[in-house]
C-alpha cells in the first residue's frame, strides 16, 4: 500500500487550524522572549500516530498539550514558535497538513496556499524532567485558579529575596494553604475542602503560576499536583506543566500575623474601595499614603500632598467596634487588595496604629470552606494636622 510507505518515509499529519492555534496559545506563555538555547525559541512536536504531543519550555518549566490528529507517522521535530503563531492567527478554521520534506523545512498546506518553514531536529530539544518520589494532591481546577488568583499580587518582585518572589504552598491533613507576601502585604488562602495524606510545602515561581491562572480560569475538572523537594508538575486534562521550585525557606509569615485585634471596621467593600480610589488622587505620589480615623459610626477617610497643596477627604458610614483610632495606609495596597476580594462586606481588624491590618471577607452564610486573610502594613502618620 504505497501511501503508508511513503508516510513512515515522511511525517505527515492533518489538523485542525483553530484547535493547533488554541494549543500552541497557551504554551507560547512559557517562551522567553531572548533565550540562550535557540532550540527554545521553538515548539517540539512530537508525532506518535494519531496522537500529537507539544512541548515549550525555558529551562525553568516545561509545559506540554496533547491533541488528536490524523497521521500514521512517529516522528519529533522542533518548529519555530513565532512562525507558526504569526501564520497560524490569520487562519479560519480549516484542516492543516503538514508534511516534513528532505530539505529540513515543513510544509503547510491550507485550502489555498502553501508554506514552508526551517525545522530543527527533537532530540535537541531539553528532555522534560521526572518527578522521582512525588507527594501528590488533587484540586479542582477553579478551586486552584482561586487560590492563585487570591495570592500571586502579593508576591514580590525583589531578586535578592527569590523565597518571596513565589506562591507558598503549605499543605497538611486539615486543609491546603496558599501564601504570599513582598513584606508589605501579605495574603493567606486556606480552603479545608481539600487535604493531603502527608505534611509538605513548597514555593512555586510566579511565572507558571501565570500560566496556570490563564488555563485553569476555564477548568472545572480536577487535576494532580505532584511534587518533591526540586519540582512540582500539574496535570490536568490532556495538558501538564513541569516546574523547578524556587529554593530556599519561606518566612514565618503566621508569626507576622497580630492575633489580638480588638478595633473592628465592617463596611461595603465597593464603597470603601471606590473611596479610597478617589481620596487616594490626591495622595503624596511617593508615599501614596492616606489616613483612616474611626470613632462611632464614622470612618474619615484623607490624603494631603503637602508639596502640592492637594487635599481630600470624605466620610463614609460604617460599623465599628473599639477604641477611636487613626492608622496610615499605603493606597495602593489597600485598593489592589479589595479589588482581589469578591466579598459584598469586608472587615478590616486593627490593634494599634503601629500594627497591620486584617483585612477579611464576610461571608454571609458563615459556611465558606476558604478563609483569606490579608494583611497591610501601617505607613507612619505624619501629624501635621
Amino acid at each position: 500500500f504505497q501511501l503508508n510507505i511513503f508516510e513512515k518515509k515522511h511525517m505527515k499529519f492533518i489538523v485542525s487550524s483553530s484547535l493547533l492555534y488554541k494549543e500552541i496559545q497557551v504554551l507560547g506563555g512559557i517562551i522567553n522572549s531572548t533565550n540562550t538555547l535557540p532550540i527554545l525559541d521553538n515548539f517540539l512536536f512530537e508525532i506518535n500516530n494519531n496522537k500529537l504531543v507539544i512541548s515549550s519550555s525555558d529551562l525553568e518549566s516545561t509545559m506540554t498539550s496533547e491533541i488528536e490528529i490524523e497521521s500514521t507517522s512517529t516522528d519529533k521535530i522542533a518548529i519555530s514558535a513565532k512562525l507558526l503563531t504569526d501564520i497560524l492567527k490569520t487562519f479560519s478554521e480549516q484542516p492543516l497538513t503538514f508534511i516534513k520534506k528532505d530539505n529540513n523545512t515543513v510544509e503547510i498546506s491550507a485550502s489555498n496556499g502553501k508554506y514552508s518553514l526551517a525545522y530543527l531536529k527533537g532530540d535537541e530539544f531539553p528532555k522534560q524532567i521526572e518527578i522521582l518520589d512525588a507527594h501528590e494532591t488533587r484540586i479542582k481546577g477553579s478551586d486552584l485558579w482561586n487560590a492563585i488568583n487570591s495570592t500571586i499580587f502579593a508576591s514580590g518582585t525583589d531578586d535578592l529575596r527569590p523565597v518571596m518572589s513565589g506562591v507558598f504552598f503549605q499543605f497538611n491533613s486539615e486543609s491546603l494553604k496558599f501564601v504570599a507576601t513582598d513584606a508589605h502585604k501579605l495574603v493567606k488562602f486556606e480552603t479545608s475542602e481539600y487535604t493531603a495524606n502527608e505534611v509538605s510545602e513548597f514555593i512555586m515561581p510566579k511565572k507558571p503560576l501565570q500560566i496556570l491562572k490563564g488555563i485553569l480560569q476555564t477548568e472545572s475538572s480536577e487535576l494532580t499536583i505532584q511534587h518533591n523537594d526540586s519540582n512540582a508538575k500539574f496535570v490536568f486534562d490532556k495538558s501538564s506543566i513541569i516546574c523547578r521550585l524556587i529554593d530556599g525557606k519561606f518566612p514565618n509569615y503566621e508569626a507576622v500575623i497580630p492575633k489580638d485585634n480588638p478595633n473592628v471596621l465592617t463596611i461595603d467593600r465597593q464603597l470603601f474601595l471606590n473611596s479610597v480610589r478617589r481620596v487616594s488622587i490626591f495622595s503624596n505620589k511617593t508615599t501614596n499614603q492616606i489616613r483612616l480615623k474611626l470613632a462611632g459610626t464614622l470612618l474619615n477617610i484623607s490624603a494631603e500632598d503637602f508639596d502640592f497643596s492637594n487635599k481630600a477627604d470624605e466620610n463614609l458610614e460604617c460599623q465599628y467596634s473599639g477604641d477611636d483610632i487613626q492608622i496610615g495606609f499605603n493606597s495602593k495596597f489597600l485598593i489592589e487588595m479589595l479589588n482581589n476580594l469578591e466579598s459584598d462586606m469586608i472587615t478590616l481588624s486593627m490593634s494599634h496604629p503601629n500594627r497591620a491590618g486584617i483585612i477579611r471577607p464576610l461571608n454571609e452564610s458563615g459556611e465558606s470552606k476558604e478563609t483569606i486573610t490579608m494583611l497591610v502594613m501601617p505607613v507612619m502618620l505624619n501629624d501635621n494636622d
